[in-house]
């Protein structure tokens, strides 16, 4: 705050044993009446501390005078001072006390707009404010002649009386010490300068007051929260929220507030300074106000965004801790709360910018077009305007995030089924919600209406029946399982609107004679893969709602489909790329009558293999035989006649190609193979490489091949007349078939030998899944666990395991488990397992014994095969691959096709390509050539091994010792 004196009247600096004036009173000069009579204990004088500088201001002994600045401002100074040699000094910062109060006892950077001001406005042309004089017309600093008589001189001298209680009074308005009808500018001003500035500017003054006092209060709001509320939270004894909590839930509720109430307590004192500096004639604020809130802005955004999470919080705990009931009871009594919640101080960051926006286009407009906050309040404007904009979809997302909050919160799902929703995740948001009615299956319902709560999350469709509970708590039980995203179809939204029959409100026998009927408007919404069972009519209970419905439902399906377009770049997603599409035909619509035949009809399986060279291959079995050719080529070549081929199997360091074809299954050259394909061999020379590895005595079930105690083993199912039986066989390396030439298995050098004994298995038995030590049989009546080296305990047990199914949630499982089909094992990265069942997937422990409380997974779709890869399962159907996350059951990806075929699942690790995934699907081509069959491959974005954990990779000794996994 610095002290601009005028012209002509400067400090005087008295020597020291200077004496009075021999004329104390200047020819000209006439004193007032108070100041003859004033007494020393006159709390509203301010040169009471008898001081020689302090007292006598103007360097005239014996004549006191409020303020130097009333005369110096409007009259020129006539008599010399009688001091003995003076030393006069000019100090920019000096200030006399309470020279402040002057209209224009300053030359200010505001100055000029108010001269201008003056000089143009009609009703200060004839105000005793305005000299009279033609120079005191051009120039601030010239003054006009001085007349004791003029009208300027009487309102001179009842000004500088009142502005001793104004001066006072403004320091008490500052500390908040006036009462609340006196803390207005009109209150502070002496009337006959409200009657000299005019209307317009009086109601400009009283609005920049209005600037001051609402930010006084505001950064005394903010000093109450910390020192009413934070302070006493933090130090309470007993605590009120428990110590680990506590910090978290501060920094939650009360956010960054501290730092917004350091920028204003420095706005705050600069305009304070400002206030005495220019008080009663306030030139401007603009270029405090635009400095702090170029500073503040980022504080704003991130508290104005998080707002409505810390609100959120504050009730989630009011509703659910007593002690802080009662202690928000205790701080609402202090009276500087005044009875004011919690929320209504959480708010004021948010409310203060806006009001003061407000303001501040009140004082634009009252403002005359000559002063110079004419052009500095529209930038201040535009970027409070701008900022307050932009803070709007922040709000609007932090408030949909407390409402998807709330609504889980809320839900209540079904009993045994494990849904995982993946609520936690930061990007989860609620997209529409509202009730809906639905009709009643039941004929014999007599209420043929249930009215249901449905929310539309961005992954999810969620259909509820609301019920209140205890303490008016809503709980909204899940009536029909989540339906994702990726299911969810739209059916009709324009059908004609029904009536509902709506029961009086009277109440009464004649209920049904007083019904009304309301208009409810239908659309219709269905899930993928069960179109007819999972198929819902909803009604809405307008048009227009039914129409938010349907844009609601699109725009969250288009930002899902970006959202996984997106996510293909993903660490956790299978990326699917072509490998051919066009050289696997089938008849169709378009194709002549005999070219038919030509066709290779339907892919069956499909494996990769390496030939020497390091040329990359596929092996393709179709309905016609196995056609060999370069991958990424559609040259391919028929090699073998076997159609429909049950199973292909690539042993790449074994050199062998197996077949399971019918009831046989054989074994060729890989690296013959190759060069038949290539045209560097004769088909010939395949037929002489030819061994038959089972078959002939029985009919061949499956087969797959697998690792069992490090060693690479093909594991078939035999079935004869009587029985069924499982037959593990080793892989040899080439060279063992070398050293040991005499061994043969019927008749021919055999490239296997067996490893462990034949297995007795039930005559249901169906696919095996190799585990680390033993194998996984799966039947009708479930999985058995068999170790092929161990006579003793080949068949060592049948899970899960239910035993007497103590409890509700083991029995239903068990229920469950009976109607589905199983499919296979996985071991899960907590050391749990999942069985895999063709509709549903259920974990158990090492022992066999169902763990998660006996809860289960349902599928959305029904699965036929499974492949498991790092931490995913995928789960195969005719239209649709399901991948979860095998340590939860949650649905991460979704893609769809049309007649989905897996052509390629082993187990084998030693080779990088044996982990190639290859899926078959309709193709794109629908032409003379017939209908193709398109060949993908399912890569993840990046390398499994990287996805896996330690226990994958290497198992703990000891964990599996009971199931040797």
């Amino acid at each position: 705050m610095y002290n601009h004196r005028l012209p002509g009247h400067p400090h005087i600096t008295i020597p020291p044993g200077a004496g009075p004036p021999v004329n104390p009173s200047p020819q000209g000069y006439h004193p007032y009446e108070f100041e003859q009579d004033s007494q020393p204990g006159d709390l509203l004088n301010p040169w009471e501390n008898r001081t020689p500088t302090v007292r006598h201001p103007t360097g005239r002994p014996g004549d006191l005078q409020s303020r130097i600045r009333t005369r110096s401002a409007y009259e020129p100074v006539h008599t010399p001072i009688s001091f003995p040699e003076p030393d006069l000094h000019r100090f920019a910062s000096q200030r006399t006390p309470f020279h402040q109060n002057s209209p224009r006892h300053r030359h200010s950077k505001s100055d000029d707009g108010h001269d201008s001001l003056l000089q143009n406005s009609d009703e200060l042309a004839t105000s005793p404010f305005t000299p009279t004089t033609p120079s005191s017309a051009s120039s601030i600093h010239h003054y006009p002649e001085y007349d004791s008589d003029t009208a300027v001189n009487q309102l001179t001298r009842e000004l500088s009386n009142v502005s001793l209680q104004s001066e006072e009074g403004l320091r008490r308005f500052q500390a908040g010490q006036l009462p609340d009808k006196d803390e207005e500018w009109h209150r502070l001003v002496p009337p006959e300068a409200q009657e000299a500035l005019g209307k317009k500017e009086v109601e400009r003054q009283s609005v920049l007051f209005e600037v001051f006092k609402s930010e006084r209060d505001y950064v005394e709001d903010l000093k109450l929260v910390t020192q009413v509320f934070i302070e006493p939270l933090q130090f309470a004894n007993p605590p009120v929220i428990a110590p680990e909590r506590l910090r978290p839930f501060i920094q939650e509720v009360f956010w960054n507030l501290d730092s917004i109430s350091v920028h204003h307590e420095h706005m705050l004192g600069a305009l304070f300074d400002r206030q005495l500096d220019q008080h009663p004639l306030i030139q401007s604020v603009t270029d405090i106000v635009l400095e702090t809130c170029l500073q503040f802005q980022g504080e704003y955004e991130s508290y104005i965004k998080h707002y409505p999470i810390a609100e959120e919080r504050h009730r989630t705990e009011l509703s659910r801790n007593k002690k802080y009931q009662a202690f928000m009871q205790q701080c609402s009594q202090h009276p500087r709360v005044r009875k004011r919640d919690m929320i209504t101080f959480l708010s004021r960051p948010v409310t203060r910018l806006p009001r003061l926006n407000l303001i501040l286009e009140h004082v634009h407009k009252i403002t005359e077009p000559s002063h110079p906050d004419a052009e500095d309040l529209p930038l201040l404007l535009n970027i409070l305007s701008d900022f307050l904009k932009s803070t709007q979809p922040g709000i609007a997302a932090a408030e949909n995030r407390v409402k998807y909050w709330n609504l889980c919160e809320s839900l209540v799902l079904p009993k045994g089924e494990i849904i995982d929703l993946d609520w936690y995740n930061e990007s989860r948001s609620l997209v529409y919600s509202g009730p809906v009615a639905r009709r009643s299956k039941s004929e014999m319902d007599w209420h043929p209406w249930n009215d249901l709560f449905i929310a539309l999350l961005d992954n999810y469709l969620l259909i509820t029946k609301e019920e209140s509970a205890a303490g008016g708590i809503t709980k909204r039980y899940v009536k029909s399982r989540p339906i994702p995203l990726e299911y969810l179809r739209l059916g009709s939204f324009d059908g004609p609107p029904e009536s509902r029959k709506e029961r009086s409100e009277e109440g009464g026998i004649l209920d049904s004679l007083r019904s009304q009927y309301k208009p409810i408007y239908p659309f219709t919404v269905y899930h993928a893969a069960d179109k007819l069972t999972r198929r819902y009519t909803l009604y809405a209970p307008t048009e227009s709602i039914r129409q938010k419905w349907r844009e609601a439902f699109v725009e969250a399906k288009g930002i899902d489909d970006v959202r996984r377009d997106a996510n293909k770049a993903c660490t956790s997603w299978f990326a699917s790329q072509d490998v051919n599409d066009g050289s696997f035909r089938s008849p169709g619509a378009h194709t002549a009558r005999g070219f038919g035949a030509k066709a290779s009809g339907r892919v069956f399986n499909a494996v990769s293999f390496t030939a020497a060279g390091g040329k990359r291959l596929m092996a393709v079995g179709c309905a016609t035989g196995i056609f060999v050719g370069t991958r990424g080529d559609n040259n391919f070549r028929k090699i073998l006649s076997y159609g429909n081929p049950s199973s292909i199997i690539v042993l790449q360091e074994f050199n062998r190609f197996i077949i399971h074809h019918e009831s046989y299954l054989l074994a060729y050259s890989l690296d013959i193979l190759a060069r038949v394909a290539l045209y560097q061999a004769p088909p010939s020379s395949l037929d002489a490489s030819l061994e038959k590895i089972a078959g002939g005595d029985g009919t061949v079930l499956f087969c797959c091949a697998g690792r069992i105690k490090m060693r690479t083993i093909i594991v078939y199912a035999l079935k004869s007349f009587f029985q069924v039986t499982v037959h593990v066989l080793e892989a040899c390396n080439p060279s063992d078939l070398r050293r040991t030439p005499s061994r043969t298995f019927q008749g021919h050098v055999s490239s296997f030998r067996p490893f462990g004994e034949a297995m007795y298995v039930p005559k249901d038995a169906y696919s095996v899944t190799p585990l680390a030590k033993t194998i996984a049989i799966s039947t009708e009546k479930g999985i058995v666990i068999a170790d092929p080296t161990n006579a003793d305990r080949q068949m060592v047990s049948v899970v899960p395991n239910f035993g007497t199914a103590s409890s509700t949630e083991m029995a239903e499982l068990k229920t469950r488990c009976e109607e589905a089909k199983p499919l296979g094992l996985i071991r899960t990265e907590s050391g749990e397992i999942l069985v895999i069942y063709d509709t549903l997937g259920c974990y158990i422990t090492k022992h066999g014994e169902p763990s998660r409380k006996s809860g289960f997974i349902r599928w959305e779709t029904k699965a036929m095969s499974f492949a498991h890869r790092g931490s995913h399962v995928l789960l195969f159907s005719s239209d649709f691959i399901e991948i979860r996350y095998l340590s939860t059951g949650r649905l991460d990806q979704v893609i769809e096709g049309s007649d989905i075929r897996l052509l390629l699942h082993t187990n084998l690790k030693s080779n990088s390509s044996d982990d190639t995934l290859l899926v078959a699907m309709r193709g794109d081509k629908d032409d003379k050539d017939g209908v193709s069959d398109k060949i993908i491959e399912l890569v993840q974005t990046s390398e499994i091994g990287a996805l896996q954990t330690p226990m994958t990779s290497t198992p703990m000794e000891g964990l599996w010792d009971e199931w040797d996994m």
